[in-house]
């Protein structure tokens, strides 16, 4: 009899965990915190309405003007924040990847390779126009840029998804041969990638999140053919690719690749603001060798796999981007304000 009570009660305990593990396992889970503290970045002298007294329609108008052009072209908001990370990353946010070679002497950042196929210049200079007409010598290029990056990707969904601290100023250089070793290419592995965000005061978090902008735009087919045709010199796929995806790849940009051709770099998602990247990122099918990159290291694997949650990728990002909007900016007296974008001023 006792031995019978024991299994009797052995079996009831033993439904009451299994049970409980049932009803945790069916539960959604909960949002993990980011594996790494993030403290709030503070801007380097850049505040929030920052010409709410000297020019209160700024933002108003670069708001206006992109909505406008994006409506028109989806694919805009894709471009307009490729140009504003490739500001930031060189010589920080001051606009410098804005100014025209001046007669054909020092090459300007715009010549340098990875800057050749950069767009969205003449929504710059539309609003810059528009803000001279009501504040002239007031509204900095820098900050046009950083806020139309912002309202064009925010567009589709009526709100801003990130703040824009403003008060940037405008630099006087802007020279290609500063660009190679400070835009992250998409050849790079993991180290030379957490190398560049470091020298900008930038982290493993930041590296991750911000790669998520991959989730919008094309890409031309030089910039990953190498991954399909010939990785090591062998003329060989890169095996971190996956197969299916590579063979559909080599159908779209065969080889010797067409400067001309693009491809998606978030398949059936190249519109969309979200964080389906994170998903191809972890199927293997990141277009570049810099998104497979990002598996090879245990920490940023894990951010990765995270960022896969829509309020979690949106919440970082809102942090990432702001603080590369804040990466090197001139402020008070430093720099000018253009009466121009693509030129400095007259001296």
């Amino acid at each position: 009899m006792r031995a019978a009570r024991n299994s009797l009660f052995l079996f009831l305990v033993s439904l009451l965990v299994f049970g409980v593990v049932s009803r945790v396992s069916d539960a959604k889970p909960y949002p993990r915190p980011h594996p790494h503290p993030r403290p709030q970045p503070q801007p380097q002298g850049l505040t929030m309405n920052f010409y709410s007294e000297s020019c209160k329609n700024a933002e108003d108008i670069v708001r206006k003007i992109t909505r406008s052009r994006v409506r028109d072209n989806q694919a805009l908001a894709a471009k307009l924040l490729r140009t504003h990370y490739h500001d930031c990353f060189v010589r920080g946010c001051d606009a410098s990847i804005l100014l025209d070679t001046v007669d054909n002497t020092t090459q300007s950042e715009k010549e340098a390779r990875p800057n050749l196929t950069l767009e969205g210049f003449d929504v710059i200079d539309e609003i810059k126009s528009e803000i001279e007409k009501v504040c002239p010598e007031t509204v900095s290029c820098s900050d046009i840029l950083a806020l139309a990056a912002r309202d064009a990707v925010s567009f589709p969904r009526r709100q801003p998804l990130w703040e824009v601290p403003t008060g940037r100023r405008d630099g006087f250089v802007s020279l290609a041969s500063e660009v190679p070793g400070n835009i992250p290419s998409p050849f790079s592995n993991f180290s030379t990638l957490l190398q560049i965000f470091r020298k900008k005061g930038m982290d493993i978090n930041d590296l991750a999140v911000l790669s998520g902008a991959h989730t919008i735009g094309v890409a031309h087919c030089g910039t990953f053919s190498r991954r399909l045709f010939n990785f090591t010199g062998n003329g060989d796929a890169d095996p971190s690719l996956d197969a299916t995806y590579a063979e559909s790849l080599k159908v779209q940009c065969p080889n010797p690749a067409n400067p001309a051709t693009t491809v998606e770099m978030d398949p059936q998602s190249s519109l969309s603001f979200d964080s389906h990247y994170y998903k191809i990122v972890l199927q293997h099918k990141g277009l570049f060798q810099s998104d497979a990159a990002l598996l090879t290291d245990g920490n940023s694997a894990n951010i990765v796999s995270q960022l896969q949650n829509p309020r979690v990728f949106f919440r970082e990002f809102a942090e990432s981007v702001k603080k590369m909007g804040a990466v090197e900016v001139l402020t008070g007296n430093a720099g000018e304000i253009r009466k121009q974008c693509r030129v400095v001023n007259p001296k």
